[in-house]
């Protein structure tokens, strides 16, 4: 069973039809909207500020969320994809975005809405990533716009399918309840 763990007085929130994989971590103060999904070795640690995830927000396997003490929570807006071993740290990444496999989005980064974060690229801290538009490189640079196919093509797709695959859980989150 997933690791889910109150502190300071904050316990984990989840919205409706989430799937919580059994060897996650989540620990303090994190929300989530509903048909979110966290997977395998992911770890999502509000201890030091608040974690907070819109609706169809997917962490992938080995992803980790966190945040600064402090000064700095971690906010996910909807529809948002954080790829397999990405860190997303102190930021805002508002909606439809893909954060791709590896990538490092740093404290008070700010991703707009319909972008994506290549896979590896560091996104430096205060960064902000313009709407519409590709990151990528170390450090992260724009590398192009995005077209509306690309968006319904690839963010969107992403986050819908991680929903049905979340769905392919559902005996062991009845299960587990």
């Amino acid at each position: 069973m997933a690791l889910i763990l109150p502190l300071l007085g904050k316990t984990p929130k989840f919205g409706n039809n989430c799937f919580i994989a059994p060897n996650a971590t989540i620990v303090g103060d994190v929300t989530m909207g509903d048909e979110g999904s966290v997977w395998f070795n992911a770890v999502i640690r509000g201890d030091v500020n608040s974690i907070t995830m819109g609706n169809k927000v997917n962490v992938q396997d080995g992803a980790v969320i966190h945040c600064t003490y402090q000064k700095n929570p971690t906010v996910i807006g909807n529809s948002v994809s954080i790829g397999h071993n990405a860190l997303v740290h102190g930021c805002t990444i508002k909606d439809n975005v893909l954060i791709g496999m590896g990538a490092i989005v740093m404290d008070r980064c700010v991703v707009n809405s319909n972008s994506i974060v290549a896979a590896g690229a560091v996104v430096l801290e205060g960064t902000v990533i313009e709407a519409g538009t590709i990151y990528a490189g170390v450090p992260a640079k724009k590398v192009k716009d995005i077209s509306e196919e690309l968006i319904s093509g690839e963010i969107n797709r992403i986050a819908n399918n991680y929903v049905k695959y979340s769905s392919w859980f559902e005996e062991y989150n009845d299960a587990n309840k």
